[in-house]
């Protein structure tokens, strides 16, 4: 009785595995030219978008079916790997019933048995069917490999852009207008850091794409080119001690990030200069924590959220609804839960410092709202409700005439509230869909732009809409712009750039790869990673040429932070840092 079972979990086995492979290798022929931008389709509605761009019903049609097909190629691509992972498991269930269904046939007594057993129990058939079963196997999981984008092999850019290799040294201009002090009683001067043998960076970079969330850093002498596999101009490496696709903040010669897992949340602080681990503090203890960690999407985790410091606390929020908050040398100084956020993918928002507050977006299913909290000691300076539905983006600070707005993406609007007290300035309804992408700013106008709705320029001095365009959307990566240009990068491979004042598409660079980190601009530079671990570095200006680009090894989904001669990049396994030295 037994052995039949075996036989029968065996023969059953080895035809779903040649079935499955069979399958996997069709599937390859059948999408191994496909992209969700690239079909016949789409090249048609494009047309008729163009043809007829006063048509808010066809072009929200277009949309819907646009978000559609992306949605689509992500499921297959999640398909694809749970095929390989279903196939390579019944493999092995053919083999363990196998090997144990022969274990005592090597001296069977002469007896009668089914034409069944009579077939499987000759040799040269048993190897058949084994090496059947493993040669198919083997070929589909070949074809699955090939037909995984994360493996193809990369187009080339143009010859023109190739032949950029020289980096130019065009100095970025930024008016003292644009970023003044928030409050003069709050800042941290650099004398006023721990002194250390290696003097302390002036420049900070405090906050998820820098100081205010902007995206543009005041850093001199910024590292241009690096190999991560020689160590040439590496300073140090790190392993992660825990998870989470949160980007590094540095103020003075310290680091800090955020890693959690099932089994600990944590907020970490290293050494600037030599990588060593200076401390970590655990989300312990907290008054309303819930007891088990809520359902998170790989791409989401427990810690996507940056941390936030103002050079004297530092505060890092987990998606838990925790949030816990130290000084520069590790003390916990508070801790509190928010209350646990609903939301299907996991909470992701980063935090926002700003003189001695910290900003925290709170779009969730249950009660959205925005909170500023006291740095030093977590009271509640003030909170407002949100009619936003569940947002993945993270506030920023715009300056319009001097003052400073508190800028949201959310759906379905953009709002500006006064950092001070919470009072709305202004909001547009513009936006829909899973909005993921952060606002920026330049020169008085903020810009949003979300994959499933549009990209909206708005004057931040009343509210009004200046420009729109539908071109090369962002899904998780968040623009950056100068005065005069605006530049961003697609989910697709995408990144383009914009006249800020027109809305006119510039220089298209269609590159065949996936960005979710956030472009940051740094000495008349545009510095941007693509999720397989390639830096691309740009012109910041109209002409927004490639200067060059190389290979790091690691896949990257963090945006790096920026200091003097120094660049600080997450991966997803590592921290390490760029020395221009």
């Amino acid at each position: 009785m037994k052995k039949a079972i075996l036989r029968n979990i065996a023969i059953v086995s080895a035809l779903f595995v040649v079935t499955f492979s069979i399958m996997l290798i069709t599937n390859y022929f059948q999408v191994r030219d496909t992209t969700p931008l690239q079909t016949e389709v789409v090249e048609t509605l494009k047309q008729l978008n163009d043809a007829n761009n006063t048509n808010l019903a066809l072009q929200e049609q277009i949309r819907q079916l646009d978000l559609l097909a992306r949605k689509a190629y992500f499921v297959r691509l999640d398909h694809l790997m749970a095929g390989v992972y279903i196939l390579l498991g019944m493999l092995v269930v053919f083999i363990v019933s196998a090997r144990f269904y022969f274990a005592k046939d090597k001296n069977i007594p002469v007896k009668t048995i089914d034409p069944v057993d009579e077939w499987v129990d000759k040799t040269q058939a048993r190897k058949y069917v084994v090496w059947v079963a493993l040669g198919m196997t083997s070929v589909a999981l070949v074809f699955v490999l090939l037909s995984s984008p994360y493996l193809t092999t990369k187009e080339k850019t143009s010859k023109e852009d190739a032949a950029e290799t020289n980096l130019q040294e065009t100095a970025l201009v930024v008016e003292e207008s644009e970023v003044p002090e928030p409050r003069a009683d709050t800042l941290q001067t650099a004398a006023e850091e721990t002194v250390s043998e290696v003097a302390a960076s002036k420049v900070t970079h405090n906050s998820f794409r820098g100081n205010n969330s902007n995206g543009i850093s005041a850093a001199r002498g910024v590292p241009v080119k690096w190999n991560l596999s020689s160590g040439t101009h590496i300073a140090w490496k790190q392993s992660i001690p825990r998870k989470g696709f949160n980007s590094p903040v540095i103020n003075g010669n310290k680091v800090f990030f955020s890693g959690a897992d099932d089994q600990a949340r944590e907020l970490y602080c290293y050494d600037l200069n030599t990588g060593e681990k200076l401390w970590s503090l655990a989300a312990v203890n907290i008054k309303g924590s819930p007891k088990q960690m809520p359902k998170t999407t790989k791409d989401t985790g427990l810690a996507a959220s940056s941390v936030a410091t103002n050079g004297k606390q530092v505060c890092a929020i987990f998606a838990t609804g925790d949030i816990i908050c130290a000084d520069m040398d590790g003390k916990q100084l508070w801790a509190k839960n928010l209350g646990a956020p609903s939301n299907h993918y996991g909470y992701a928002s980063s935090l926002l410092a700003f003189g001695n507050e910290v900003f925290v977006q709170y779009d969730n299913q249950n009660s959205p709202k925005v909170v500023a909290l006291d740095m030093a000691t977590g009271a509640e300076r003030w909170s407002k409700s949100r009619t936003e539905k569940i947002t993945w983006s993270s506030p920023v600070i715009a300056y319009v005439n001097n003052k400073p707005q508190l800028v949201l993406m959310g759906n379905p609007a953009i709002t500006a509230y006064d950092p001070n007290n919470g009072k709305q300035l202004w909001r547009v309804e513009c936006l829909s869909g899973e909005v993921g992408s952060s606002a920026c700013s330049a020169n008085g106008i903020v810009f949003g732009a979300s994959e499933y709705a549009k990209l909206v320029a708005i004057n931040a001095t009343d509210g009004s809409v200046l420009w729109e365009s539908n071109d090369y959307l962002p899904e998780v990566s968040s623009p950056v712009a100068t005065k005069d240009n605006l530049y961003l990068a697609t989910s697709y491979g995408v990144v383009a750039s914009f006249d800020t004042k027109t809305g006119q598409t510039g220089k298209v660079h269609e590159l065949n790869t996936e960005f979710y980190s956030s472009p940051v601009i740094a000495e008349g530079k545009v510095y941007l990673f693509s999720n397989d671990g390639k830096m691309f570095v740009f012109s910041a200006d109209k002409e927004f040429r490639l200067l060059d680009s190389f290979e790091t090894g690691e896949h990257t989904f963090a945006t790096p932070a920026f200091t003097d001669n120094k660049i600080v990049v997450r991966t997803e396994n590592s921290i390490y840092c760029v020395t221009a030295n």
